[in-house]
């Protein structure tokens, strides 16, 4: 039989490996995620795995809410991008501590990468740790950190559509972060806030959405409220 002809039998084994190599990937990320789970619990802080899709403003974000935060809250960063250490410099410039994670080309952090990270972040003299994930709404979904929840954010101008297209994280999150709607103002973009509330919980009955503009402040006060109940109760 000619080496590019192939069988039924030859795809289905082709395919069982495929599905094995998937399963030892994921058992091992798991077993990092539990490591990280037991030295956040040791110390007793919070973290949270935040996601979206590249430009919707995670850093900003961040950076505002470490700023409006300083006199409350210790927060520190896990920066994950393909390349450059740009947002964590961001970060950094806010006195926060920052770890940078570059994946060259993977789509996702790993727990093991975010395991490394948290040894050199002084965990113990913070109150929550964010992992900014790499700009994907597919790919980190499936990969559990150690984290206490996840955090999605969406920004106004990627479309009101996006909890049905993408309805794992959305599905999966604690919280999701409408952002960016002062762009609502005089109808600069086209986008259904109702809309994204009802297909968000009818994926996730217990998820709580806050609409925000991490330039303008509009809205944080309540994701600031929810942020610190979050590490109160730990």
């Amino acid at each position: 039989m000619p080496r590019w002809c192939w069988t039924r039998s030859n795809l289905k084994e082709q395919m069982m490996d495929k599905v094995d190599v998937g399963k030892r990937i994921l058992n091992a990320n798991e077993t990092y995620a539990m490591k990280n789970r037991r030295l956040l619990a040791r110390y007793g802080k919070r973290c949270f795995n935040m996601i979206s899709s590249p430009g919707s403003g995670k850093t900003t974000l961040l950076v505002r809410t470490i700023r409006d935060l300083a006199q409350s809250l210790r927060i520190g960063v896990i920066e994950g991008d393909l390349q450059t250490d740009i947002d964590a410099e961001r970060i950094r410039a806010t006195k926060a501590p920052a770890i940078q994670i570059n994946t060259d080309g993977a789509c996702h952090l790993s727990a093991s990468q975010v395991n490394q990270a948290l040894e050199k972040l002084p965990v113990e003299g913070l109150d929550v740790v964010f992992i900014e994930n790499v700009g994907n709404l597919v790919c980190p979904s499936a990969f559990e950190l150690g984290e206490d929840g996840k955090i999605v954010v969406l920004s106004v101008a990627e479309g009101d559509d996006k909890p049905v297209k993408y309805p794992g994280i959305f599905a999966k999150s604690k919280v999701l972060l409408v952002n960016k709607i002062d762009l609502l103002a005089g109808s600069l973009v086209d986008f259904d806030l109702d809309r994204v509330n009802t297909d968000a919980r009818r994926l996730n009955k217990s998820i709580e959405i806050f609409p925000v503009s991490a330039k303008t402040g509009e809205g944080m006060r309540n994701w600031y409220g929810w942020l610190t109940d979050q590490v109160r109760s730990r």
